[in-house]
């Protein structure tokens, strides 16, 4: 295959500009689309040519095929990396792609067709007599249908999207009474995120952890796995905070689950970049969950504890080469990764959109930050609030988690609200801290992650208001005429409380 010259980026946001900068230090040059809630946004600004490509609902723009590959022509790019999400596990799209003379940077179609839409993966998994969560095989027809198989396999049950994932179009079913709307809300949620409403039905596992493996195989039948990511840490089935190593898993654990992984996407004739997902019950069994054909969100962490640049070979594998190595590495130290959100944890974490006054993001040794905003950017009401995701890197997962906290504390955004306090109470929960948390972590200790209102915030707020009011009084002041004999307003100074009576 050719050497690719110029890589369309269908995405948005923080893993857009992620795949930019790994375009540019290949020497690749780069081209975003956007919609026009888009317009000032970063990723715009970091690509080497940018086209709009329609009005701000994703239907009509990310995820509209023709458009985007009219902005690739346009372009005279040679390739499109879809990121995650939208069209990033659309085998049409790829099939699109293919008829246009354009690289797609992902796994072929056949494979995208076998392991993209989820309850085509189970069946081939079970084929393969990889254990999979008890569910339905296909996608549901109708509500009674689906209403039917729940009573079936009993209650609990999880309504699930066929044709994607993040937590998108999963619903959580206690029992028959709320079945209808959770049914209403899935296939919705789906449709609006996917392009697909097609929705499938597991059993519900009581207290599981979420961990997966990431796999890597290039166009020459070489493929590798490159150790797990521990997932647990979710929110509505929305992941907030990954790690790696997974700190229940053994080696032979890791090895077994390894080993499946690569079978699943050897069978498939898997390329590139992907993730083959397990739920572990509390006896350490595994099942086998979904396969995510495209890259994840967490990537960082795998990317600090093998020393990797995933996208960097995703582009590379693209163009032909092969892997640079030929069995799993064995991972370095403790990586965590924390997705900052742009909204209100004590508002049942509804999103905050709007106008980011002032940014200030972490640094020093091992932290990084990938981010999509900037100070003055308008957090958009249209898509997913995630503004960033925070990495650190440490020898040892306490430290680790030490050096998060650190990080976070200097993580400021002010304008809109975000879940840096939540998060900073993740990491000094005791469940968290002692590593056995599953997915029912986040929700079990919501109120405990709340917290109090801390006293000394509350009094810098009021005095903060105050002095505002008061400058406000002195600008208001200046503008009227002042009597003979009169000073006008006394300027007012913030003090320790120890010093007040001293100064008066």
């Amino acid at each position: 295959m050719p050497k690719l010259r110029k890589v369309l980026v269908a995405n948005r946001g923080e893993i857009a500009i992620r795949v930019m900068r790994s375009c540019r230090e290949l020497g690749l040059a780069t081209v975003a689309v956007f919609s026009e809630a888009d317009r000032s946004a970063l990723h715009v600004r970091t690509a080497d040519q940018a086209f709009c490509i329609g009005p701000p609902p994703s239907r009509d723009s990310y995820l509209h095929q023709g458009r985007v590959l009219e902005a690739a022509k346009k372009a005279g790019a040679d390739a499109i990396h879809p990121g995650y999400g939208f069209l990033s596990e659309n085998a049409s799209f790829v099939r699109a792609c293919e008829a246009a003379g354009i690289a797609f940077i992902g796994p072929p179609a056949a494979a995208m067709d076998a392991m993209g839409e989820k309850t085509r993966a189970r069946a081939h998994m079970t084929r393969a007599g990889v254990p999979v969560v008890p569910g339905s095989t296909e996608p549901f027809g109708t509500v009674e249908e689906a209403r039917a198989f729940a009573a079936k396999v009993g209650y609990p049950v999880m309504l699930k999207a066929a044709g994607g994932g993040g937590g998108k179009g999963m619903r959580r079913v206690d029992d028959a009474q709320g079945f209808d709307s959770a049914w209403r809300a899935a296939k919705s949620e789906a449709m609006s995120s996917f392009g697909n409403d097609a929705v499938y039905l597991e059993k519900y596992l009581d207290r599981p952890h979420h961990v997966e493996i990431q796999v890597f195989a290039d166009q020459h039948g070489n493929c590798v796995h490159l150790n797990e990511r521990e997932c647990s840490a979710q929110r509505r089935h929305q992941k907030v905070v990954e790690e790696t190593p997974s700190p229940i898993l053994t080696p032979a654990m890791r090895q077994a689950m390894g080993e499946v992984a690569v079978k699943a996407a050897k069978a498939v004739g898997y390329v590139g970049a992907g993730t083959v997902e397990f739920l572990v019950d509390s006896g350490r069994h595994f099942y086998f969950l979904e396969m995510n054909t495209r890259l994840q969100v967490e990537h960082p962490v795998t990317e600090w504890v093998t020393g990797l640049d995933l996208v960097a070979l995703q582009l590379k594998v693209a163009q032909g080469e092969r892997l640079p190595f030929d069995k799993p590495l064995e991972p370095r130290g403790h990586a965590i990764e924390a997705r900052i959100y742009a909204e209100d944890p004590a508002a049942n974490f509804m999103p905050s959109p709007g106008r980011i006054q002032y940014l200030r993001v972490p640094g020093g040794p091992n932290v990084r930050d990938d981010s999509g905003v900037y100070a003055g950017y308008t957090v958009p009401t249209v898509y997913d609030p995630m503004i960033s995701k925070l990495s650190v890197w440490a020898p040892s997962r306490p430290e680790a988690i030490a050096r998060m906290k650190r990080a976070l504390s200097e993580y400021v955004v002010k304008g809109i609200t975000t879940n840096v306090r939540y998060l900073r109470a993740v990491f000094e929960h005791p469940e968290f801290v002692g590593g056995d948390y599953d997915t029912g972590f986040l929700q079990r200790a919501h109120a405990a992650l709340l917290g109090k209102d801390d006293p000394a915030l509350t009094e810098v707020a009021v005095l903060a208001a105050a002095v505002h009011a008061h400058q406000r009084e002195v600008a208001r002041a200046k503008t009227l005429p002042t009597r003979p004999g009169t000073r006008g307003l006394a300027p007012w100074r913030l003090v320790p409380r120890g010093r007040a009576k001293a100064l008066r």
